[in-house]
């Protein structure tokens, strides 16, 4: 059986709650042995994969870049993409679902490109409405969802 893995994209930056918030999301993919695919920065990234690393889990960042040392520090695969913004296409379509952590304009084309893709995309913490996404209340609601079969 092939592990489930849930993307989690939101900015580079973010405020000590969205940070709390994505920390929760990492830990709920990893207690479900999920594996964590993200853009391997800092922000949401960062604190999702911390969150993962608590938990005993795996992490995946598709960096912007070619430098293996810009991943944060609770990356355990650091896939060096030297595309910049245009690695959100992979991160979509490396992953089964994505939850998306308040973020900002690239986080938006990743959501774009998720749903382009057909994958279940959630919203936690977030000011777009989308529609074909879902959103959900908290980490453990979003992380429900983005395990759950589409239909």
């Amino acid at each position: 059986m092939v592990n489930k893995q849930i993307g989690v994209i939101g900015a580079g930056n973010c405020n000590e709650s969205v940070a709390m918030v994505a920390e929760e999301v990492g830990r709920e993919i990893a207690k479900r042995g999920g594996v964590l695919i993200c853009g391997g920065l800092g922000g949401v990234m960062q604190a999702a994969s911390h969150g993962a690393k608590k938990e005993g889990g795996t992490t995946i960042g598709i960096l912007p870049g070619s430098r293996r040392e810009d991943a944060n520090p609770y990356i355990d695969i650091a896939i060096l993409s030297a595309m910049g913004h245009a690695r959100n296409a992979i991160i979509a379509q490396s992953c089964d679902a994505l939850i998306a952590i308040d973020g900002e304009y690239g986080t938006l084309s990743e959501i774009a490109l998720s749903l382009k893709m057909e994958k279940t995309v959630v919203l936690l913490e977030s000011k777009w409405r989308i529609e074909g996404t879902m959103v959900a209340k908290n980490a453990q609601e979003a992380v429900n969802m983005a395990f759950e079969e589409k239909q």
